[in-house]
């Protein structure tokens, strides 16, 4: 049986618009933001400067790999002690590919911003 009290709202079953201003709502025609002040910079984010910064530490797992492959290709030297080469492949393998997986998802999440105000103005910058 329904009620015929109408006065109440049935907010279940009502919606309403988003009426929040977007900043690039109020960029003049023509106007290019520049990356540092812009409201959908990746510059603001600490998401991408912590991932930028795993991206760069990665660097040293491939270090690791190249000198794995160097002394595999020329020998260890007549001084230098035995080296499990197989255990220094593994290790650089394993901080190039945890650490740049997780600087590039870093990055990726960081420029969020950045690809929904693209989605939403069509602008490139």
């Amino acid at each position: 049986m329904s009620s015929n009290n109408f006065a109440v709202a049935d907010q279940s079953s009502e919606s309403f618009p988003n009426y929040a201003p977007k900043i690039h709502d109020s960029y003049i025609e023509g106007y290019e933001p520049s990356s540092l002040n812009a409201g959908h910079s990746s510059l603001e984010r600490s998401s991408t400067w912590i991932g930028m910064g795993l991206l760069l530490s990665a660097l040293v797992g491939i270090g690791i790999i190249i000198w794995v492959a160097a002394t595999s290709l020329w020998g260890q030297g007549v001084t230098v002690a035995e080296y499990n080469l197989n255990l220094y492949l593994w290790i650089g393998i394993v901080i190039a590919a945890v650490l740049g997986a997780a600087g590039f998802g870093l990055i990726y999440y960081g420029r969020r911003n950045y690809r929904e105000y693209r989605k939403t103005t069509g602008r490139s910058n």
